[in-house]
């Protein structure tokens, strides 16, 4: 059993038992459950206690590692982050097998040829709980998450690498100290001779290259959007500090264009179906934009800008060109995605608003996609 072998030491099963990695938080919530407890009580599930080589948190918060391990465990855990619960739901589940299914068909070689140095982190697998009534019991749904990383990789969560660091060595009364990002640019502008504003805006750049040029070929070709915000996506850095890949980290958040449904069911018949995972395009429209315009890239913005590592309007300046050429290069790897035109055009942009949906009791994980968060309207910094 894949999980018993993860553990990295020999475990007390007993007989027709399989192993159930589950974090401690979850399990002193969910044991006081009824059907959980039920479960005990009849010997159905046992507590084997600690086991097994240590784990670590991952930016990814419930996301475990282990250098080493071949795959990572994304656990669910009975407590509130952002705006829901976090628990995985047999949807998100289906929806992480169903993504690396779509992508063996031969969409994931097409975009590899296109973008070698971007994929998706994989969820191929997952293992939870049946009631004796076939019912799933809620909270203890466990992903097994594929690790592609090697322990000499730099990669970082893009909202870890923006934020303002904790700093050891200020008085107890707070401060802190800079970015990952702003280190890595200063060290560059040093090492380069060049000034940092120059340094920060080519770090940018290549960024767009590397991390969102990828994500909006899929968005075009396949008409899979990924949520790919600050926390969703990982840069890949070179030696020197510069990015030079990404991956794209969450088996809940993929949208399929709706009119994209015959063609991704052709290449796997029912895909979607379980995983509730088709979305009308404008609604699509209106996340992908968010997700990736404003959360990632004009988040990226804003970081280089406040952190004063470059000048925000030669930032904007610069995405508009690679808009631009995103939505008038030909070739294999032009992405035709509806993005670009809309960053560009729009006056105007929805932008969700986090305290707002929390204000209003919503999760933003149970219902209907299209009002399962708040959106308010913005002015778009790109449009001219």
């Amino acid at each position: 059993m894949l999980t018993a072998r993860l553990a990295g030491t020999r475990l007390p099963l007993p007989e027709g038992y399989a192993a159930l990695p589950v974090h401690p938080w979850q399990l002193r919530e969910t044991r006081h459950r009824p059907e959980v407890a039920a479960l005990l009580d009849a010997g159905l599930l046992r507590d084997l206690g600690p086991n097994g080589l240590p784990w670590h948190p991952t930016s990814s918060v419930r996301t475990l590692h282990r250098s080493g391990a071949p795959a990572m465990l994304k656990l669910s855990l009975g407590l509130r982050i952002t705006n829901s619960r976090r628990e995985n739901l047999r949807k998100e589940l289906h929806r992480g097998v169903d993504v690396h299914r779509l992508l063996r068909t031969g969409l994931g070689e097409r975009w590899r040829a296109a973008h070698p140095a971007f994929d998706i982190v994989r969820d191929p697998a997952w293992l939870a709980v049946d009631g004796p009534d076939g019912r799933p019991v809620t909270g203890l749904d466990v992903m097994i998450r594929h690790n592609p990383f090697a322990p000499a990789d730099d990669v970082s969560c893009v909202a870890a690498l923006v934020a303002p660091r904790p700093d050891p060595c200020r008085t107890q009364g707070g401060g802190s100290a800079p970015s990952r990002l702003a280190a890595l640019v200063t060290r560059l502008a040093t090492v380069t001779g060049r000034p940092r504003e120059a340094v920060a805006a080519e770090w940018f750049l290549r960024y767009l290259e590397q991390v969102v040029r990828p994500v909006l070929w899929l968005d075009g070709e396949a008409g899979i959007a990924l949520e790919a915000h600050q926390q969703n996506t990982l840069v890949l850095l070179d030696p020197e500090g510069w990015p030079s890949g990404g991956r794209y980290r969450d088996n809940q958040g993929y949208y399929f264009r709706e009119s994209h449904r015959a063609e991704l069911d052709a290449r796997l018949p029912g895909v979607g179906e379980t995983a509730d995972t088709f979305v009308p395009d404008e609604v699509t429209d209106e996340r992908f934009a968010y997700y990736l315009g404003i959360n990632n890239v004009l988040g990226l913005v804003g970081a280089l800008g406040s952190q004063r590592l470059a000048d925000e309007q030669v930032l904007l300046a610069a995405c508009r060109r690679f808009l631009a050429d995103a939505t008038s290069r030909t070739g294999p790897g032009r992405p035709r995605s509806s993005l670009p035109a809309r960053l560009l055009d729009s006056p105007v942009l929805r932008c969700k608003a986090n305290l707002l949906t929390r204000l209003q009791g919503l999760d933003e994980l149970v219902g209907p996609v299209d009002t399962q968060s708040v959106y308010v309207t913005i002015a778009n910094p790109l449009h001219r």
